[in-house]
């Protein structure tokens, strides 16, 4: 099959799309049938493909910050999976120390910023860490994700007018998986594009399907070209879906099974391993060698997590502020 993307390349979104699936699966398994994870937590099933497309447009230095859905993208950019299971255990060796839990899965060496619970902040600190690349002379950009939800935030609007004011090296990446918590974009805007937001700040912007990690790379490689060259930020509305509830406890009456099952026959792991296979870009063995792998490795995640210890309580004031003689912190 002739394409522009080499095998290789396909082989890469394979199996991360499949890590992260098999990731999100386990760990919902752990959560619900054995009660081992608690607290929130929010699954990314369904939109592996943004994450793929967005790591083989980027480059290792470039900067990756998200909302509480976090658990892709950490995986994605190289967080390891025993650090972020064992985050979601509560564990003193997950990737914040077990402090985080599933919403602010952090690694400072990957250059994944968060993980954040605040819905839009991480828009303001995304153009914030773009501003800091930006002075710093690096040619490193920004990938600053969100929901459908946090498009309705204030701090969007006034982090777009600077980014687009300064020519910050940003791209604003709206993962529209059509609910917000459990209310479509229709209840809650007069304006059901979510890239035609851009136009008010003359941002670059387009619409772009996110079940296909080929046309993610394409709209990702495209806007992080124009950020490198210090021509500013663009806005991406990526259109995407999850299978699963806002959060684990999510009974999701808002929506119908119908709805969902058509969804899911447009699968973007399925979809890539039968374009794999159809264009004999991969075996049937290659597949599941790849599939073993991934179980393999999630596998490996639990034991580790099971087996890790809990944080000492001498870590509770620990990493709140960086000043350690913070004045207002009594015993």
């Amino acid at each position: 099959m002739a394409t522009k993307f080499s095998k290789e390349t396909y082989l890469y979104w394979y199996e991360l799309m499949q890590l992260i699936r098999t990731f999100e699966l386990t760990a919902e398994e752990k959560y619900k049938m054995e009660g081992k994870i608690r607290g929130f937590f929010h699954a990314y099933v369904g939109q592996e493909a943004i994450a793929a497309g967005c790591m083989t447009a980027t480059k290792p230095e470039d900067i990756f910050i998200t909302a509480y859905r976090d658990h892709g993208l950490a995986v994605a950019k190289g967080v390891s999976v025993d650090s972020c299971m064992a985050e979601l255990y509560g564990k003193a060796t997950g990737c914040a120390k077990g402090k985080g839990g599933s919403m602010h899965f952090f690694g400072k060496e990957q250059h994944f910023f968060g993980g954040h619970g605040i819905v839009g902040a991480q828009i303001g600190t995304g153009t914030g860490l773009a501003f800091a690349e930006n002075y710093k002379g690096t040619d490193n950009v920004v990938l600053c994700f969100f929901g459908d939800g946090a498009a309705r935030q204030g701090i969007l609007h006034e982090s777009f007018n600077l980014a687009m004011l300064w020519k910050l090296p940003v791209i604003y990446i709206c993962e529209n998986n059509n609910y917000a918590m459990g209310t479509s974009v229709e209840r809650t805007s007069n304006i059901h594009d979510i890239y035609k937001l851009g136009a008010a700040y003359e941002m670059p912007s387009e619409v772009v399907d996110g079940m296909n990690p080929e046309t993610v790379h394409d709209a990702v490689a495209k806007a992080v070209k124009r950020a490198r060259e210090k021509n500013g930020p663009t806005l991406l509305e990526i259109k995407t879906y999850r299978y699963k509830g806002h959060s684990i406890s999510d009974p999701q009456k808002y929506r119908t099974k119908d709805e969902v099952d058509e969804y899911k026959s447009k699968d973007p792991i399925n979809l890539l391993r039968k374009s794999m296979l159809d264009g004999q870009l991969a075996t049937e063995a290659q597949v599941k060698e790849i599939d073993t792998r991934c179980d393999e490795v999630v596998a490996a995640s639990v034991k580790f997590a099971e087996e890790s210890p809990f944080p000492s309580d001498d870590e509770v004031l620990k990493d709140v502020y960086v000043d350690q003689d913070y004045p207002f912190i009594v015993d």
